[in-house]
């Protein structure tokens, strides 16, 4: 009886507390998607046609720059046309789609922190063995497993959403199909949902973060023993703790929000579970431009070779 009166179609109803002046927010997300898109491009761009890019972490953060861009294709077109034209309808199967995929490449955003952590845990506590051990053979055994955890917990996420039976209402308070907002809407007892939906969150970004929190506090100590020489390897940390700090700080007021309620308005949630998926992708390629001065010169000699107005004379 369940699956017979199970909803097959939803309605994604975020920010429709704004009514009339809900089509403006396309505005401030288009711009941040545009953004998204070039910034990570061009990133992505310069690292692979420069060969003296090719090292390991400049490798690592042209990864980045892919998982930034291709995450909000999956959900951000859609919402954006569902601000503009009010389209706000998804199947189940598309929602489950949906989930799948944004939480799976959200998922290596945190794994990707992590790898850079590592990597600069090789090169400035074991400078000698720095190649050695970035070599790609000898990477692998720290890519495969975290490879298998994604994918093995977000299928086990997906896998336990599908069987239930939504039977009541078919809206969800969000402007894209999010695991927990879709698994409110359920009939009966969703306790192993939660409980899935936790470790997940535990064993993908809060484990990540306690082993490149521990990577750091070793690479700190090697750096404070090891004098100048040290503190200017610390440089290329920095921007990855301050990415870190920025996504990890998001993430948590998300996932806090849906938990932790207390009156909190559903706009203020809905606002803060897309700025943990999309903000990153805006925010990621311009620290890392910005800060890491050889993928900077090239993205200014680039920018020039494009765009010759941008040249000045000194």
């Amino acid at each position: 009886m369940e699956n017979v009166s199970s909803h097959k179609h939803f309605i994604l109803d975020g920010f429709s507390e704004l009514g009339a002046l809900r089509p403006v927010l396309f505005i401030p997300f288009f711009i941040m998607f545009i953004v998204s898109l070039l910034a990570n491009s061009l990133l992505l761009y310069v690292v692979i046609s420069q060969r003296s890019l090719h090292s390991p972490m400049c490798i690592l953060m042209a990864g980045m720059a892919f998982v930034d861009l291709s995450l909000p294709l999956f959900f951000v077109p859609n919402m954006l046309l569902s601000f503009l034209f009010d389209w706000r309808g998804i199947s189940l199967i598309g929602c489950l789609v949906q989930i799948y995929f944004v939480h799976l490449i959200g998922a290596f955003q945190s794994t990707l922190l992590l790898w850079m952590a590592l990597d600069r845990y090789f090169a400035i506590c074991t400078p000698l063995y720095y190649h050695e051990r970035m070599a790609l053979l000898r990477f692998l055994k720290f890519v495969i497993p975290l490879l298998i955890r994604n994918v093995f917990m977000v299928t086990l996420v997906v896998m336990k959403a599908a069987p239930l039976s939504f039977c009541s209402e078919n809206v969800i308070q969000h402007c894209f199909c999010e695991h927990m907002a879709l698994v409110e809407l359920a009939c009966g007892s969703t306790a192993i949902n939660n409980l899935v939906g936790l470790l997940a969150v535990f064993l993908i970004p809060v484990a990540d973060f306690i082993i490149i929190t521990a990577s750091y506090i070793v690479i700190f100590s090697s750096v404070l023993s090891s004098g100048k020489t040290g503190v200017k390897a610390l440089h290329t940390c920095v921007t990855h703790i301050i990415v870190m700090t920025v996504s990890l700080a998001i993430i948590l007021v998300a996932f806090l929000s849906y938990r932790l309620k207390n009156g909190l308005p559903a706009a203020i949630r809905v606002f803060f579970s897309i700025m943990y998926l999309f903000f990153p992708s805006c925010f990621n390629p311009i620290i890392y431009g910005i800060r890491t001065t050889e993928i900077r010169q090239h993205i200014l000699k680039t920018l020039t070779c494009w765009f010759p107005i941008l040249k000045r004379p000194l």
